[in-house]
């Protein structure tokens, strides 16, 4: 009996001794803060410099000298120039075409021969004027009579002068049968073929020069505010208030560029797109790539060089034209700034940012202004 209360009694305060050995050696939890890790961000140490704006437009390449060939005289083709075909290339003063010269040639003996017999009138009319007069003074001939010498001179004299006009026109109607080029350039359409009847005024041809070319570009009114032109300049620009431009295609596999200036602005606003022209001529005379009339080129116009601008990449900026700044503790600020403009990837900042301050270049999801980032200065900088 005994026996069978002892061994459960013994088995609970071994128990009850163990559960108080393992209370009294338990670890004591002491309460803990968890400090958050900073997140490493790209910053870039702004530093403001002198930047040359410059203006993009695209537009298609047109002749800067175009006329229509035109005869001056009527006749038949009897002989065309081998160049004078579309795409044809002449130089100044080389034939292009002929013009049936028989009937010219005949007008120009007509008038010759009018002129001989003109110029023995007059003479015939100053050998009896000069008779009357000396007869006249004699006293053996009457006034009327020395007057009507001295009117057949005048109507000799008329009738010389209009004869000699007439050769000169005859002269004149004959060289303009041949139809020379007024330039060096090129056939842009001809329709005239040899056995043709072309008549005066006609054209026949359409030619334009190849020393140079130009290019109108539209340019938005916002985008003139970067440009060295005056806003109500119209017309023809002095030499020494003309941009440099330069344009750029790809033809037949290859980047080409070529250097202009923006020579004149167009009076008239485009009424469909809000644009103001501008047009850029490009001498071509020396150029070792020809700048073929109806290339598509971009353009790239030199402008206004603006002072103590900072640039920064785009990914910098963030809504209603903020930035970060990470300041001297390395916790994030935000920042109002005010942009100049948007190009291409950068953002020119001219007011809001001083020279030195690091600005967050990373995106970040959920910037929290005063977060503590680890700031890793960027080393090339976006210009």
């Amino acid at each position: 009996m005994i026996r069978t209360l002892l061994i459960p009694l013994a088995i609970v305060v071994v128990f009850i001794f163990g559960a108080g050995v393992l209370m009294a050696t338990a670890p004591t939890l002491q309460p803990s803060s968890r400090v958050p890790v900073p997140i490493s961000v790209r910053v870039q140490e702004v530093q403001p410099q002198t930047v040359r704006l410059k203006v993009h437009s695209q537009g298609s390449v047109q002749p800067a000298t175009e006329s229509q060939l035109i005869p001056e005289v009527s006749g038949r083709i009897e002989w065309i120039s081998p160049n004078l075909v579309v795409g044809g290339y002449f130089k100044a003063g080389d034939t292009l075409a002929r013009i049936d010269t028989a009937d010219y040639e005949s007008a120009r003996s007509r008038t010759q021969a009018a002129t001989v017999r003109a110029e023995a009138e007059l003479q015939h009319a100053q050998y009896e004027y000069e008779r009357q007069k000396s007869l006249s003074a004699r006293n053996l001939t009457s006034r009327s009579q020395l007057e009507n010498a001295l009117r057949a001179l005048r109507v000799a004299e008329a009738a010389l002068r209009e004869s000699r006009a007439g050769l000169a026109q005859a002269r004149e109607d004959l060289s303009r049968t041949e139809l020379k080029a007024p330039f060096s350039g090129l056939v842009r359409q001809e329709s005239v073929d040899v056995g043709q009847f072309v008549s005066r005024g006609a054209a026949i041809a359409t030619l334009y020069a190849s020393d140079s070319v130009e290019v109108r570009l539209p340019i938005a009114d916002r985008q003139l505010a970067f440009l060295k032109l005056p806003p109500t300049m119209r017309g023809e620009l002095p030499e020494n208030m003309q941009p440099q431009v330069q344009l750029s295609a790809l033809y037949a596999g290859q980047a080409l560029t070529w250097n202009g200036r923006i020579v004149r602005t167009e009076a008239e606003i485009d009424i469909s797109s809000r644009m103001v022209q501008l047009v850029a001529r490009v001498d071509t005379s020396d150029s070792a790539a020809p700048l073929s009339v109806g290339l598509f080129v971009d353009a790239a116009i030199e402008g206004l060089d603006a002072q103590n601008i900072i640039v920064l990449p785009r990914s910098a900026l963030r809504n209603n034209n903020q930035v970060m700044v990470v300041d001297q503790e390395n916790r994030l600020r935000y920042r109002d700034i005010e942009p100049l403009r948007l190009y291409q990837d950068d953002v020119l900042v001219q007011s809001g940012l001083a020279a030195g301050e690091r600005v967050c270049i990373s995106p970040i999801q959920t910037p929290i202004d005063g977060m503590i980032v680890h700031p890793v200065v960027e080393t090339g900088n976006a210009t």
